[in-house]
């Protein structure tokens, strides 16, 4: 009975723990997080959960941190996604090619990846340490003046970014060499045949080809960019002051610091939304370029 149970329902069984799976780990805790963000719990004020409708988002917008935060979260990603995606693409492009230690050289690119983000922070810490920096050894070298980095509120988002980049430059690499190895031969030998130079085949006949796997690979860092948590609080915590506080520091601070669950549900769901408009309006740019 059993055997022909499962075989007349195989369909519905096999795709069964996948679905319990996104729904206990994944739905469940968005439609919860929704749901917290019309409420005013918080875990200090020894008052009951009370839904308040939009009052908790009228709240968090009133905040000055807020738009700010919102600003901040912009400029880390636009920073650190564009020069990713700029660097991963022409080192893409280099390692397509042949030369000698190729293959350690891929090896070094997938060191940044598996390092532990805390490691990363510690690390770039020291590096970026007005006193005893390597960063601004390297600037007194070449004549140049020392830069407080993470420790001034001008210079500490574009120092993160830097790091975010040196971190997730090599993913970028990865992807786009991919979609390099998979593109047909045939135009490029029609272009040299035709009598290209390789500058006219990289701008008119790689790039052009290889564009929808860079999308995907923007789409990629930029959901990961506009959630990026590790490492701006392994670093600075979104120090000094508020310089360097996105919407993810936050809403943990608001969860964690102040125990106002509710406001930063609120903060969470702007965020999702945030993810994805901007995830959006990448792929809308993508169906444009390839229209």
């Amino acid at each position: 009975m059993s055997g022909g149970f499962v075989d007349r329902h195989f369909k519905i069984l096999a795709p069964l723990p996948a679905a319990v799976f996104v729904v206990v780990m994944i739905l469940f805790p968005v439609i919860y997080t929704v749901f917290l963000s019309f409420t005013n719990w918080n875990l200090t004020s020894g008052n009951p959960l009370q839904v308040v409708a939009l009052r908790s988002y009228g709240r968090v917008f009133r905040e000055p941190r807020f738009l700010a935060a919102v600003a901040r979260t912009f400029l880390f990603t636009l920073l650190a996604v564009g020069v990713e995606t700029i660097l991963g693409t022409a080192l893409a492009v280099l390692l397509r090619r042949q030369f000698a230690g190729k293959g350690l050289v891929k090896l070094l690119l997938l060191l940044p990846l598996v390092a532990a983000p805390v490691a990363i922070g510690i690390s770039w810490n020291l590096f970026y340490d007005p006193n005893i920096g390597i960063a601004n050894y390297l600037l007194h070298q070449i004549g140049l003046g020392g830069l407080k980095w993470i420790y001034d509120s001008t210079t500490v988002i574009p120092s993160l970014a830097i790091v975010d980049i040196w971190q997730w430059t090599p993913m970028i690499t990865l992807i786009v060499m991919a979609g390099l190895a998979g593109l047909s031969p045939e135009p490029f030998e029609s272009a040299r045949v035709d009598g290209a130079t390789d500058s006219q085949i990289l701008w008119r006949v790689t790039l052009p080809m290889v564009l929808p796997t860079i999308y995907t690979a923007m789409i990629l860092r930029s959901i990961d960019g506009l959630k990026t948590f590790d490492i701006i609080y392994a670093m600075t915590g979104g120090g000094p002051g508020y310089a360097s506080e996105t919407l993810n520091i936050m809403a943990f601070k608001y969860s964690f610091e102040y125990f106002r669950m509710g406001q930063s549900s609120v903060l969470l769901v702007i965020l999702f939304l945030i993810v994805l408009l901007f995830s959006l309006g990448i792929v809308r740019l993508q169906r444009l370029s390839e229209g």
